[in-house]
């Protein structure tokens, strides 16, 4: 059952938590949204998908708590086109992460991110970002003869005489994976991991 908040009780409360949420970098921008549809006018996903940047502000506005479980939030390619034309200087972009940040704290969106946890075990297990191998064969299929390219790539990088990728020392590697497990980071990802497996 979705929560919503009726304009009776004091809506402007959830734009004010947005506001006041550590991503958000556009003072109060989101409270002087005109509603003028800039943002959906310009955004390459709302062109290609359900999603709709004014509706979003709209149901922010309106208290309208929902919006956390609107799977059209996921949608969003965090270009920030949205950001750039904004008149009133608001960032739709912005206020997305924040309601997807509300909805994983909430537990809502976990089988979005699922597919996603190779970067994270990537962080964790290495301390550097890495291309899920989930990704593999769509990368190939969009970008033709990628695959070859990566297996060739040590003898590659040695043709031009370029030194092997530089991979951070265990102690870094140790010290990463610390701070990402008090900061709740691996908590978090388990909790994808289960969640995901016990829905199948």
């Amino acid at each position: 059952m979705s929560i919503q908040q009726k304009i009776n009780d004091s809506p402007i409360e959830f734009a004010v938590q947005i506001i006041n949420d550590v991503k958000n970098s556009k003072d109060e921008g989101v409270l002087k949204c005109v509603q003028c549809g800039m943002c959906t006018s310009t955004c390459p996903a709302a062109r290609h998908s359900d999603y709709n940047p004014r509706e979003i502000i709209e149901r922010v506005l309106d208290g309208d708590l929902s919006i956390i479980e609107d799977d059209s939030l996921w949608d969003c390619f965090y270009c920030y086109t949205c950001h750039s034309v904004c008149p009133a200087g608001n960032s739709v972009c912005e206020v997305n992460q924040i309601l997807k940040q509300i909805a994983v704290y909430k537990g809502i969106g976990y089988d979005k991110l699922y597919e996603y946890l190779g970067f994270a075990d990537s962080y964790f297990t290495a301390a550097i970002g890495a291309i899920p191998e989930i990704f593999f064969t769509d990368i190939d299929r969009d970008v033709p003869g990628w695959w070859d390219f990566r297996q060739h790539l040590d003898e590659i990088r040695s043709e031009l005489e370029l030194d092997p990728p530089l991979m951070p020392p265990k102690d870094v590697i140790e010290e990463v994976s610390k701070i990402l497990t008090i900061t709740g980071f691996k908590d978090k990802i388990e909790r994808i991991r289960s969640a995901e497996e016990e829905s199948k």
